[in-house]
């Protein structure tokens, strides 16, 4: 029996419409200079992340590169990838893929609150079940979080509003995160 989605889309376009105003509002103060030829990628900065985590017989790799656009001092927008490789000899391997948008917005220089959709495929694979059991879906996760900046780096927390513990590829709704862009 397939599941109603109804209301999960419904709570995606809620959200994304409860955050997305007062940006637009706020966007309305003062007019955006009117881009010259060159100048588009001034305002352009690149970075992600990168995670290592080694054990014994225990492998976890993450790359996570994103780019962001500012449109001024407060606000961006942006997109990014992720890569996850996850290993435990014997007994599990994962490979999660995907994508993500990311929208910045800094009320004053110290401060970054971010609204983030993200969509991964995961792949599990566990080999310590009696045989091999494979284990593919997609999950979205509605991020919404804050955090202190300093220069280009960003340390806070987010919480994924789409959180589900039974299907969720995260043990927890709540995050922390390191954010760097250069």
């Amino acid at each position: 029996m397939k599941k109603n989605t109804f209301p999960t889309i419904a709570k995606i376009i809620f959200l994304i419409v409860l955050f997305a105003t007062p940006i637009c509002i706020l966007a309305q103060e003062k007019p955006l200079p009117k881009a010259k030829t060159g100048q588009f990628w001034e305002h352009v900065q690149f970075g992600g992340g990168f995670g290592l985590a080694l054990g014994n017989e225990y492998t976890d790799i993450t790359i996570a590169p994103t780019a962001i656009y500012n449109f001024n001092d407060h606000f961006a927008f942006g997109t990014g990838l992720q890569y996850s490789n996850l290993k435990q000899k014997n007994y599990y391997s994962s490979n999660v893929y995907g994508g993500n948008l990311i929208g910045l917005y800094s009320p004053i220089e110290e401060i970054q609150f971010s609204v983030e959709l993200e969509e991964v495929n995961v792949n599990n694979k566990y080999t310590d079940l009696g045989g091999n059991y494979k284990r593919s879906f997609w999950n979205t996760g509605l991020f919404v979080g804050g955090g202190y900046q300093e220069g280009g780096i960003t340390i806070g927390a987010r919480l994924n509003l789409l959180f589900d513990k039974n299907k969720d590829i995260y043990g927890s709704a709540f995050m922390p995160f390191v954010r760097v862009f250069f």
